[in-house]
């Protein structure tokens, strides 16, 4: 059996969020390892994202489709099930997994909103190089079969796997049926992330170790860089190390570690094409 062609793409997740996040991308692809981002199209930061990505024409970007621990791009009286006074989705997963299973009228408002972040994206302009979600919601099967079905209408080509070589024994199963679904559809995808198991700790280190053992076939590293500031970005990230993730991608030796493994480096589009 032939080996599988290998491939690296870099990524860092929560473009938009807040513009010390969008410089830290704009400066790790400048100076840096950085390949790919995917944009919080309804984040607070969104438009200042927009503008950097236009003015960096390497830059693959994605959408970052946020349903869990976000703002929605809807207006709230459209989708009144499934966020809050504000407009923010909860980050009560399970409780919203089994709701938009179970409840066709959340279901169809889910839909709703998922439609409106991809036109969102298709406004700025910018070539969808993939598509993610917020927290890997997208492993929840009636979130996947939304974004195939509406993904397919404004161009969607590839997708995260998020599998980890490190992912438990139960978790195994799941992603072979995600990963199914997105052959069966035709949606090009990677064969494994690193990123999981150290969300938020992505430092040096860690990227040396991993890119010293990488697995055959087609890899995505993400995570979350961010110049410092004085306040956490989300309360999910108080104890991410966003800095530090910073500092790797603008580390000589995880560029020269990635130079020496000789393998197409890119976005999803351009490692995964054909």
């Amino acid at each position: 059996m032939a080996a599988k062609p290998r491939g690296l793409i870099v990524t860092a997740d929560d473009f938009g969020l807040h513009q010390r996040v969008n410089l830290a991308v704009e400066q790790a692809h400048r100076h840096g390892v950085l390949t790919a981002a995917s944009l919080m199209i309804g984040a607070p930061a969104a438009d200042d994202a927009v503008a950097r990505a236009r003015a960096l024409p390497g830059l693959r970007v994605g959408l970052h489709l946020v349903l869990a621990d976000g703002d929605a791009v809807m207006p709230r009286d459209g989708i009144a099930a499934l966020v809050d006074e504000h407009g923010r989705f909860g980050d009560n997963m399970v409780r919203d997994g089994v709701r938009f299973f179970f409840l066709p009228h959340v279901r169809k408002q889910l839909a709703r909103e998922i439609r409106a972040q991809f036109e969102a994206f298709a406004k700025t302009g910018l070539t969808l190089d993939h598509v993610n979600t917020h927290k890997h919601f997208h492993l929840h099967p009636t979130v996947l079969g939304l974004i195939l079905e509406i993904g397919r209408e404004y161009g969607m080509r590839a997708m995260r796997l998020p599998f980890e070589v490190s992912a438990p024994v139960w978790l195994r199963p799941w992603i072979s049926r995600v990963r199914a679904r997105l052959d069966r559809a035709g949606i090009a995808h990677n064969d494994y992330v690193v990123g999981i198991a150290d969300s938020g700790r992505m430092d040096e280190a860690v990227w040396l170790a991993a890119l010293a053992d990488l697995p055959h076939g087609v890899g995505e590293i993400y995570c979350h860089p961010a110049f410092a500031g004085d306040r956490v970005l989300s309360d999910g990230m108080r104890d991410y190390r966003h800095a530090d993730e910073l500092q790797a991608l603008l580390s000589p030796r995880v560029g020269e570690a990635i130079r020496g493994l000789g393998v197409p480096v890119g976005g999803f589009g351009d490692v995964l094409r054909g």
